[in-house]
C-alpha cells in the first residue's frame, strides 16, 4: 500500500510487477515509461462535487478553492474536466487543495477552508454533508476515468502473460465473492479500513459495489479524459492506443469471466 506516485514509480523501476491505480500510470507513460493498462478493475466513481451552502454551480467556484485527493486521482482529473467544460481553468480560476485522504478533504470543507470538496457519495451521510448542495454527481453523469486499472510494464505484459491472466482471474474471483456474499465483503472492508459502524459498512458497500467491473476491458475514453485534462504538453499529441492492451483481458473474459458472470460478460 503506497501513494499513487510511488506505485507507478515502483513499476517503472521494476521493483513491482503491477500498479493497481489511476492516472499516474498515464503520467509516467507520457514521461517515457513503457507502462500500459492491461485491464480496468474500476473506471467509474461515486465522487460528488459538494459545495458550501449557497454554492450550487461550477461558475460560483471561480476565485475559490476546492479540496480533493492527490494529483492524478479521479477527483483531480474530474475537477479539471469540469472546470474546462465551464470555461474555467485550474490554478487560474479555481485552486485545487490536495489532501492525502478523503477525511482530510472533508475536514477542510467543514472548517470552511474551501468552497467545495470532492467526496465519495457514501460519505455524504456519514460525514454530515447531506444538507450541502451537490454541484456534480460524476456517477450519474457517466464520467469514466480509469482507476484503479491494472498497469504494468509492456515487457511484463509480453513476457509473463500467464501470471497476469492468473491475477486477473483471482481478482474476478474476489469480485464474485463480494457480490455473492455481501456480509463477508463488509467484514473484510471493516477489518482493513478499521470501520466498526455497520451503517457505514452498509453504505460503503452499496455505494462502491456500483463501480466494480465484471468485464474489465479498458475503455479508451477512460484514458482519453485523463490525457485531455493533463497539464503535460505531451498529452496533446499522445495516441490513446499506446496506453493500453486489451488482448489478455479479452482472453480472460472469454475463458473465465463469461463463466463467472454468465449473461453479464460476453465470451
Amino acid at each position: 500500500m503506497v501513494s499513487s506516485a510511488a506505485g507507478a514509480q515502483a513499476v517503472v523501476s521494476g521493483s513491482s510487477d503491477m500498479y493497481q491505480g489511476g492516472g499516474t500510470a498515464i503520467a509516467a507513460h507520457l514521461e517515457g515509461a513503457d507502462i500500459i493498462y492491461a485491464a480496468a478493475a474500476v473506471d467509474r466513481s461515486t465522487l460528488q462535487l459538494v459545495g458550501q451552502k449557497g454554492i450550487t454551480t461550477v461558475e460560483q467556484l471561480k476565485g475559490k478553492q476546492v479540496a480533493t485527493l492527490q494529483p492524478g486521482t479521479f477527483g483531480d482529473i474530474a475537477m479539471r474536466r469540469t472546470a474546462k467544460q465551464h470555461n474555467l481553468a485550474i490554478d487560474t480560476d479555481i485552486k485545487l487543495v490536495y489532501n492525502p485522504t478523503s477525511a482530510g478533504a472533508v475536514a477542510a470543507f467543514q472548517a470552511n477552508q474551501v468552497a467545495a470538496v470532492m467526496v465519495p457519495s457514501s460519505w455524504i451521510l456519514t460525514s454530515g454533508l447531506s444538507d450541502y448542495p451537490v454541484i456534480v454527481d460524476y456517477f450519474k453523469d457517466g464520467v469514466k476515468i480509469i482507476g484503479p486499472g491494472m498497469a504494468v510494464q509492456r515487457s511484463f505484459f509480453k513476457n509473463d502473460p500467464n501470471s497476469l491472466k492468473a491475477y486477473m482471474e483471482g481478482y474476478l474471483d474476489g469480485v464474485k465473492r463480494a457480490f455473492d456474499d455481501p456480509a463477508f465483503a463488509k467484514q473484510v472492508d471493516g477489518k482493513y479500513n478499521r470501520i466498526s459502524d455497520q451503517k457505514t459498512l452498509d453504505t460503503d458497500y452499496d455505494d462502491n459495489s456500483r463501480t466494480w467491473n465484471k468485464d474489465m476491458t479498458v475503455d479508451p475514453d477512460s484514458i482519453q479524459i485523463t490525457l485531455d485534462s493533463s497539464a503535460n504538453p505531451k498529452a496533446k499529441d499522445a495516441n490513446v492506443k499506446d496506453f493500453y492492451d486489451n488482448s489478455l483481458i479479452q482472453q480472460v473474459n472469454r475463458d473465465y469471466a463469461s463463466k463467472l458472470f454468465p449473461g453479464e460478460v460476453k465470451a
